[in-house]
């Protein structure tokens, strides 16, 4: 053996106790203790994420995975096992890492991962380099557990660990030194003789350096040792612990050829006490495991036939399929962020719409909103699709309805429909949509939160277009989980925002009766001395003018009291057949001019001539739009422009869902505008509340909540649109009911 070799055979390698004496003592370290990633086959990102993100999470399964993968399998130990965690004891396993750290976590370190990758992949044969380092890491892997089991060594999966890890060296190396290490790996990959020699040049082997590395890492002290002393002589192994012997075994193993078979041999048989048949049918299971990771991996991991080779078209494919990944989880995750910052469910569907065309390069697309009083899906309108505007308010029926929306919603999962399968039993609802949209078909993908039906994404698809999709269904799936959870929080934020409002509408309502029946005990007292005191005093005592203010004043008082009344009353509604357009025509003559000549107010009327009349109570009509009308105008104090409009939302059911007394046939929608300063956005969310005004001083702040509580009492709805500096818009929806159906 030539010097060189022998003694680079012979050296005694060492971690130095201090990493901060180490750094300083040699260059290397200085270089490798700034690393933070470490590449990983894409094959196993891959196959991580892809399990991360399955409906059926298996555990074992991820755990199974990442113990394939040198890189990801200490980062995963580092992690467990550093500080932050401040475990009591270390450990050692990735089937405990991957239960400790759940899920989320791993699926996080894995999309890291391949970020990372992704941004800066490896380069020329850098690949090719990588699944040869891969392939022996795991195939002295398990080894090291089988070596374990045949000799009862306590602990064969820390064999397996030590045994993945006994190269890491290598890679650092190589990532640090990508030019100089990878002329080493072509030179002498199959001398590790030699490989070590021209290590000690470079300042230190690749077993210090991984040794290092996992000491930094706190990996427990054994799996350093046999990572460190993995290539010493036989005759210093045989003194060393049962695990160095075991990995230095398993390493010879691996590199096993015909030319060493002696040498190897010999080595199993004096450190371990194996004999030739045991190392066979070691190489022999261990050949048939590694063929089930291939299987499962979808790698081509056979023997490497010469040093030159370059990565193949599948490892290509799979490296453009990690950046296509990275893609897709970067684009999610900012759509996930325009989710979360969406301020109401206009804009949540607008971030949907936007999200599926960034995310997917789809156009058609239409979104249904699941509506619990009458069991059926309804369509909404989306700003950024106008098309979206004619199926506004179209209803689909769930729990009774044969449609694909609703089997789709009730079997929570994606459904297609292609335009040329449809037949004499297709639901004429399916039909119409497909009609629509104009597509090859469509498909149906249900939006559902913690269980609850949310809503159904309605998208028109062409054949192209339906392929590409069916290869993203776990992406399309993330994505619809995130907007059902957008739209249901928005949903239960507008329900809580209406409870507050019934209760504080309450509390006013009791404390305004009282006040009224208070109050107006003494004013009438005080009222009637004023005018004794009056009648008893000359006409031309000057003290007539102060009874007169002090009378007016008590007035101005008792017009308070009769607001405060009227908030608090909870009158029996009339039920009687109501002309909302006559209603609001009459106003308008009654306020024009007034409102023009003195106000200088433009009024522009867009009254629909299709709305039929309501079953409704006029009187307290006119007092919704009385108070609106009232409200638009004193907020444009310097004039303006004001805007009524009606129209009617159809919206028969495909059966009859009955509600109260009657069926609801759709509902008659006045929009009463202005383009005054807005309303300012500390308010905005409370406008209805009583005693809340944008106004200022004389304003009791209840006209807003006595309309609330009317529309309400009429089993409607009101909902204020405001920018600032743009104006406001009052929107209130009365429902038509057909009395005479049940």
């Amino acid at each position: 053996m030539p010097n060189g070799i022998r003694s680079a055979c012979n050296r005694q390698p060492c971690i130095v106790e201090s990493h901060r004496q180490m750094q300083a003592a040699n260059p290397i370290v200085n270089q490798i203790a700034t690393l933070k990633h470490l590449p990983s086959l894409p094959h196993i990102l891959l196959k991580i994420i892809s399990a991360c993100n399955s409906d059926n999470i298996d555990m074992a399964e991820i755990a199974r995975i990442l113990e394939k993968d040198p890189s990801l399998s200490s980062k995963i130990l580092r992690m467990v096992n550093s500080a932050h965690y401040g475990l009591p004891q270390k450990m050692e396993s990735i089937t405990q890492c991957v239960a400790y750290l759940g899920v989320n976590t791993i699926k996080t370190i894995a999309i890291g991962a391949s970020i990372s990758q992704a941004l800066y992949p490896v380069q020329g044969n850098g690949l090719f380099n990588l699944k040869r380092f891969w392939r022996h890491s795991l195939k002295c892997a398990v080894l090291a557990r089988l070596i374990s089991k045949q000799i009862r060594h306590n602990n064969p999966e820390e064999a397996f660990l030590a045994g993945l890890l006994h190269d890491i060296g290598r890679l650092i190396l190589w990532i640090n030194y990508p030019k100089e290490y990878a002329e080493l790996l072509s030179e002498y990959e199959d001398r590790p003789d030699l490989l070590l020699a021209a290590e000690i040049r470079m300042g230190m082997t690749h077993c210090e350096v991984g040794a290092w590395q996992l000491d930094r890492w706190s990996i427990q002290s054994f799996i350093v040792d046999a990572v460190l002393y993995h290539h010493q002589p036989a005759d210093k192994v045989s003194n060393a612990s049962t695990l160095v012997q075991i990995i230095s075994v398993a390493n010879a193993l691996a590199r096993f050829n015909i030319d060493d078979q002696e040498r190897v041999l010999d080595l199993a048989d004096k450190l371990c006490g194996i004999n030739p048949s045991q190392a066979e049918e070691a190489l022999s299971r261990t050949d048939e495991e590694m063929g089930e990771v291939a299987r499962l991996l979808g790698l081509e991991i056979e023997e490497p036939s010469a040093r030159e080779g370059t990565a193949s078209t599948n490892d290509d494919e799979t490296q453009q399929a990690l950046v296509s990944e990275v893609r897709d989880v970067s684009l999610l995750l900012s759509a996930f962020q325009n989710l979360l910052d969406a301020p109401d469910e206009i804009s949540v569907l607008n971030v949907i719409h936007q999200g599926l065309e960034i995310l997917f390069d789809l156009k058609d697309i239409y979104i249904f909103i699941y509506d619990s009083e009458k069991d059926c899906l309804v369509g909404k309108e989306v700003t950024v699709n106008p098309r979206s505007s004619l199926i506004a308010d179209f209803m689909v029926l769930v729990r009774s309805g044969q449609n694909l929306l609703a089997s789709a919603l009730r079997q929570a999962k994606p459904l297609h429909l292609a335009a040329d399968a449809t037949d004499y039993d297709t639901a004429i609802i399916d039909m119409q949509l497909l009609r629509f949209v104009g597509k090859d078909g469509i498909m149906a993908v249900p939006m559902l939160a913690r269980g609850q039906f949310v809503g159904v994404i309605v998208m028109g698809l062409d054949q192209f277009e339906f392929s590409q999709l069916s290869e993203h269904i776990n992406l399309l799936n993330m994505f619809a989980r995130q907007a059902a959870l957008s739209i249901h929080a928005d949903q239960i934020r507008r329900s809580s925002l209406t409870m507050v409002r019934t209760e504080r509408a309450g509390v006013s309502s009791d404390i305004a009766r009282k006040v009224v029946h208070e109050v107006n005990n003494p004013l009438t007292i005080i009222k009637n001395y004023l005018k004794i005191l009056g009648i008893k005093l000359n006409k031309q005592n000057i003290a007539q003018d102060e009874i007169s203010i002090i009378n007016k004043e008590i007035d101005r008082i008792g017009r308070i009291l009769g607001v405060l009344s009227s908030f608090s009353r909870n009158e029996k509604l009339k039920a009687e057949s109501v002309d909302v357009n006559a209603v609001l025509s009459d106003l308008i003559k009654i306020t024009r001019e007034s409102l023009q000549e003195h106000s200088k107010i433009n009024i522009h009327m867009d009254l629909s001539s299709s709305l039929p009349n309501i079953s409704s109570d006029e009187d307290r009509m006119k007092q919704i739009f009385v108070n609106l009308v009232k409200n638009a105008s004193e907020a444009m104090s310097g004039g303006g422009n004001l805007y009524i409009k009606t129209r009617l939302i159809s919206g028969r059911l495909d059966g009859d869902v009955t509600q109260g007394n009657g069926a609801r046939l759709g509902y008659i929608e006045v929009t009463i505008s202005d383009d005054g300063p807005g309303i300012p956005d500390e308010i905005k969310s409370r406008i209805f509340d009583p005693f809340v005004s944008s106004k200022g001083g004389g304003h009791s702040g209840l006209g807003l909540s006595i309309v609330n509580n009317i529309v309400r009492s009429m089993n409607g709805t009101i909902t204020c649109e405001s920018e600032g500096g743009k104006g406001a818009a009052f929107i209130v929806a009365l429902p038509i009911i057909n009395k005479n159906k049940s």
